[in-house]
């Protein structure tokens, strides 16, 4: 382990990279199931079903991610576990029940009889909803530091929301893809209207971050951090600014660029996470537990990770075998 440095430095390190990228794989991969969930009642019965079919294979297995960031909380940074979701218990309750919810009606709306469809349908709507403005509420009370006071909750709110119509804007840009015909003409509609909630809940994010902590704030406008930084918000913009000039060209004739909002989309959560992550560090809670302070022993941490080492290419390769087997305009989603 010498040949690595001190082993107390970057096993956490570490961990806090793993755990980072698992939360950033699921915000992107469930975030546009949620967002197709969110955006289930604008649309016809028949596109309903389409809808559903475009994330049918893939859903479940987005989740995966999540419980693999909260094993890897859990197990790296269990004093920090036990703060966060003792703060945060009421709002991963609703998580938990939307993400149930959704499930059950996953699978139900397409064996329950005709007359009880629309029932599944609300509640896959009522499951998606919970589960997004959760993420979004939990996402507010720890920028503003896992403290119950009017103001935070308030901020907490207010990101609930944004994001929630962020993930119905990537949910849009995933139909882009998958979708066609009125389906796509209609969500090409949908992402024009959510990218505005993407916009307004990262610049909430950015604008909260450095005001309720100095440290925060002189990480990001001290010189010469600042110059250094730079390129984050320039190229954030330049990707709103594409998003928004690709939008008002689709959808083309030959659907050959379908896919360029979903992989823009996706590059600029990545910008907000790597902005969200530069922010925080080297804290796991904000301002009051870092990463190393919270972290296993090393003896520890480092048989986790071998472990780690076989799981994580094995979550990646189902999930790339996945979208490469289903790739292309989703399908009729049948249990015959």
């Amino acid at each position: 382990m010498d040949l690595f440095g001190d082993p107390g430095t970057w096993l956490p390190f570490a961990f806090a990279f793993l755990m980072g990228l698992s939360i950033l794989i699921y915000v992107v991969l469930d975030g546009f199931d949620l967002g197709v969930g969110v955006l289930l009642p604008l649309a016809t019965a028949d596109e309903k079903d389409r809808m559903v079919a475009s994330i049918g294979p893939f859903w479940d297995a987005n989740e995966t991610w999540l419980v693999l960031a909260i094993g890897l909380l859990l197990v790296a940074f269990p004093l920090a576990h036990g703060v966060i979701l003792t703060a945060l218990y009421l709002p991963v309750a609703v998580l938990l029940i939307g993400l149930v919810l959704r499930g059950v009606s996953f699978e139900f709306r397409a064996k329950a009889p005709a007359a009880h469809k629309r029932s599944w349908n609300w509640a896959f709507f009522a499951g998606s909803m919970m589960a997004s403005l959760s993420q979004g509420f939990m996402l507010g009370m720890y920028v503003m530091g896992l403290s119950w006071t009017v103001w935070n909750v308030l901020f907490a709110l207010i990101t609930a929301v944004f994001l929630t119509v962020g993930y119905s804007f990537i949910g849009a840009a995933w139909l882009i893809l998958k979708a066609e015909g009125d389906l796509q003409r209609k969500a090409v509609d949908w992402a024009k209207g959510g990218i505005w909630g993407l916009i307004l809940g990262m610049a909430a994010v950015s604008l909260a971050s450095p005001l309720v902590s100095d440290r925060i704030f002189d990480k990001w406008f001290s010189l010469p951090a600042f110059l250094y930084l730079s390129p984050l918000p320039i190229l954030s913009a330049a990707l709103v600014g594409f998003l928004w000039w690709k939008l008002r060209r689709l959808p083309m004739a030959k659907d050959g660029f379908a896919w360029s909002p979903f992989a823009a989309a996706t590059a600029l959560f990545a910008l907000a996470f790597a902005g969200m992550a530069y922010s925080f560090y080297p804290y796991v809670v904000p301002d009051k537990l870092t990463i190393y302070e919270a972290a296993s022993a090393p003896e520890s941490l480092f048989i986790i990770l071998i472990g780690t080492l076989f799981v994580l290419p094995a979550i990646l390769g189902y999930t790339a075998l996945a979208y490469y087997i289903f790739r292309g305009k989703a399908r009729d989603l049948t249990y015959d």
